[in-house]
């Protein structure tokens, strides 16, 4: 370790903390609090220097350098118009870092079908510059309040007209009685950071390094691994079981005529693939699970 050398790190706290701790675990930093109104987590790494913050105000501090980097997500990027560097996509398929998407909402029973029924209406949100640059860029004229939360009940309670608010399934939505009329932004978490910073080697190689594991984390999501022992005669068939764009890896074993087949696969197949392998001929099969796949 270079001497005095230290990377300024935030981390989301709130919706995004625990799974972010969780994928920075299995990219091999154990990220933990002290206790539950710490800010500053410790980790197995005296090059890092964690502190907690709400991803809203994230990339605002990293671009203006009290921040090395950090975790945020691309919708409060753009609505601080924050200029940083993206390092790289964190998005993955299992929850709380997968893609999200601000949508315009509406009363279902309100009758408006479009953006330009919504001309002198009051609209609620919590990203409210995206949402005004939204309807500034198609021409309708509408008061955007910020929200403070519970966003979906100001349309019930008659106190706005619409509200643009974060959406993955559309489940809140529909139990609010709301229909979205009008998608404004995707986002996707992302790994950031200063431009300064970013420019320095001996950080940017830091950054590089955390990315790297965190990538190789994440794309472990949702795979594991097989090992089987097939005979030779039946090595053909049970590679005709195996997905198509694997390339498992084949080794001959000690005893003449058995090899040994290593392969990685999506977890949601196993439990249709491994009692295809078994009566095409697999014997000793193991299921293992990934902490990292780097490609």
């Amino acid at each position: 370790m270079e001497k005095n050398r230290i990377l300024k790190l935030g981390l989301p706290k709130g919706s995004l903390q625990e799974s972010t701790f969780r994928m920075f675990r299995k990219a091999g930093f154990n990220v933990s609090l002290p206790s539950e109104r710490s800010y500053f987590p410790s980790i197995n790494d005296a090059e890092i220097k964690p502190v907690l913050l709400r991803a809203q105000e994230m990339s605002r501090y990293v671009q203006d350098g009290a921040l090395d980097c950090g975790i945020t997500g691309n919708d409060w990027i753009l609505e601080n118009g924050s200029s940083v560097v993206r390092v790289t996509d964190l998005a993955y398929a299992k929850q709380s870092l997968n893609k999200v998407r601000w949508v315009l909402a509406v009363p279902l029973d309100s009758g408006i079908k479009g953006i330009k029924q919504l001309q002198g209406k009051r609209v609620a949100t919590e990203l409210v510059n995206v949402t005004k640059d939204f309807f500034r860029k198609n021409k309708v004229k509408v008061e955007v309040e910020f929200s403070w939360g519970a966003t979906e009940v100001k349309v019930s309670a008659g106190l706005v007209d619409a509200i643009v608010e974060l959406t993955e399934t559309g489940s809140s939505l529909k139990a609010n009685k709301l229909v979205e009329i009008a998608t404004l932004v995707e986002s996707t978490t992302q790994f950031i950071a200063n431009k300064r910073s970013y420019a320095d080697n001996w950080k940017k190689d830091k950054m590089e390094q955390i990315a790297l594991l965190l990538a190789g984390a994440i794309a472990a999501e949702e795979k594991v691994g097989l090992k089987m022992n097939v005979r030779k005669e039946n090595l053909k068939q049970v590679l005709s079981k195996l997905p198509a764009l694997k390339k498992p890896t084949i080794s001959g074993l000690s005893d003449d005529g058995w090899f040994a087949i290593e392969t990685i696969i999506d977890e949601k197949v196993v439990r249709v693939l491994i009692p295809a392998l078994k009566n095409a001929g697999a014997q000793g099969i193991i299921e293992y699970p990934l902490n990292k796949v780097i490609y």
